[in-house]
Order: structure tokens, then sequence, then C-alpha cells
């Protein structure tokens, strides 16, 4: 019997190496083999799903993508979930971060339609985000974005800042924001509830599947809760120690191919992944 039926992936830091990319057809070889067993993969990551889909042009009408950390869930390229901040709660959150007190603070707010920006933000970093977002428009005032769902905040600052502010928004934001990072400077303010374990959790009810049965890999904070979850956690050799202290396993480095390693692994019945034989 098939001890894990999922197999859910974290992209920077984890599935892809430090040039953003990975081995397609050792990849493809694989997901050929988890297919024919039957085995869901998702791409869970705090990247827009516009994004994501570029990495998987052969079969991302056949997967499933927890993105946004958890904010957009679909599956086959159907929609099965999508949060949403109050417009009360997105001013709110706008005044604490344009308070001043977190110097070179940068940020997209990013939706369902499209990620935005105002009109002040730094090009320079824009150039760089837009490697993240593939869809991305200059706004004057969140009026023009009325149609739109609105579901986390893409922050960008000193690593200086990251802790002070992720307290602020905690202390003034409990229950309209919760706060989590992924790293190099880099927070996401989501929804609170609406993070990557949930979107497994909705996906693993959606197929049948337990927590027992799951196998996730990542490297950062966002990343958390997800391992926490799923039984064979794993976290990369790459990742900080918090994130290693949250995984139940270690997989190789990133720029070792390391996901692909452990899903070999897996595939082969190897160690932990050996089925407990029946009594």
């Amino acid at each position: 019997m098939t001890m894990v039926k999922m197999v859910a992936v974290d992209m920077d830091g984890t599935f892809l190496d430090d040039k953003k990319q990975y081995n397609s057809p050792r990849f493809l070889a694989l997901y050929h083999q988890l297919k024919a067993r039957n085995i869901k993969f998702v791409v869970a990551s705090g990247n827009q799903y516009y994004q994501l889909k570029s990495f998987f042009p052969d079969i991302a009408s056949e997967i499933a993508f927890v993105a946004e950390n958890g904010a957009w869930i679909i599956d086959c390229d159907e929609e099965l979930f999508c949060g949403a901040f109050s417009r009360s709660d997105i001013n709110a959150v706008i005044d604490t971060l344009q308070n001043g007190h977190y110097p070179g603070l940068r940020y997209l707010l990013c939706g369902r339609n499209s990620a935005y920006y105002f009109d002040d933000t730094d090009e320079k970093w824009l150039a760089k985000m837009r490697h993240y977002c593939h869809r991305l428009k200059k706004i004057g005032s969140l009026d023009e974005v009325q149609d739109d769902k609105l579901f986390k905040f893409a922050l960008n600052l000193s690593d200086d800042y990251v802790e002070p502010l992720m307290a602020d928004i905690t202390r003034l934001h409990q229950g309209a924001a919760a706060a989590t990072s992924s790293g190099h400077g880099s927070v996401d303010l989501i929804v609170p509830g609406n993070h990557k374990a949930h979107g497994l959790d909705l996906l693993a009810k959606r197929w049948g599947i337990s927590h027992d049965e799951v196998l996730a890999f990542g490297d950062g904070g966002n990343d958390l809760e997800m391992l926490k979850q799923s039984a064979f956690s794993f976290a990369m050799e790459n990742a900080p120690q918090r994130v290693k202290e949250s995984a139940r396993y270690l997989a190789p480095h990133n720029n070792e191919q390391g996901v692909l390693q452990v899903i070999e692994h897996m595939l082969a019945g190897e160690a932990p992944f050996t089925p407990t034989p029946s009594p």
C-alpha cells in the first residue's frame, strides 16, 4: 500500500535551485511515476499563481496550486478557494506600513487578477518583483481595483526591521492580518488562517487523503504550518534552524536537487517510506 498520496513542494529555496531552475527531465520522469500511482502533486508557494504555472507548462492543468501562501487554491484549473481582506482592513494595514517606522519598506498588494503597486514604488525593486509576479499593475488608489479580491501584502524591508514589523502587525491587526516571513527581508501579510497548511488540508479532504499520507518540502517561515501538519515533512539542508526543527526529516540542499532525491527514495520505498509490515 502506498504510504504517500500527496507530494507538496515549496518553490524558492526548495524545489528551485538558487538560479530559479530545476531539472525538468528528471522531475517529469518522477511526475509520471507519481501520476501512475495516483499520488497528487501540489505546488505550495508564496508566489503568484500565474508565475507558478509558468514553471510547469506541460502539466499545469493537471496539478494543484496552493498559491500566494495559501490565499488562492486551484486544482486542475478549478478554483477551490480564494481568500480576501476586507477593504477596511486593507486601509488599516496600509496606514501601519506608511507610518515611517520601517525605513526602506516596499510592498505590493496581491489579488486574484493581478498584483498592484502604487505610483511611488521603487522601480529597481519592481524590476525584481516582475520575475515573481507575471501580472503586475500600477494604480493610483485602491478605488481602481474594486472588482478584485485582495488577499496578500508582499513586503520587502531590511532584516533589521522584520521582527519589529511582524510584532506590530500582530499587535495592531490581530484577527485581520497575519505576518509570515520567508527570509531575506521578505514578509507576507495574509488573511489569518489562509496559510499553506490550510490549502493542503482543503486538498486532502477533497481527495480523501490524511495528513499522515502527505510528503511536504519547505525552507522558510511560511512553510512552518505545512511542515508541522504533514507526517512526512522535510526541511531543506539550506533552511534556517527553526524550519529544520519544525520538520521531521532533512532533505539535501536545494542546489543538489534535494526534493527530487527524496521523491526518488519515496518511490523506491526506502526509509523513512518503508511500509510497516502487517501483523
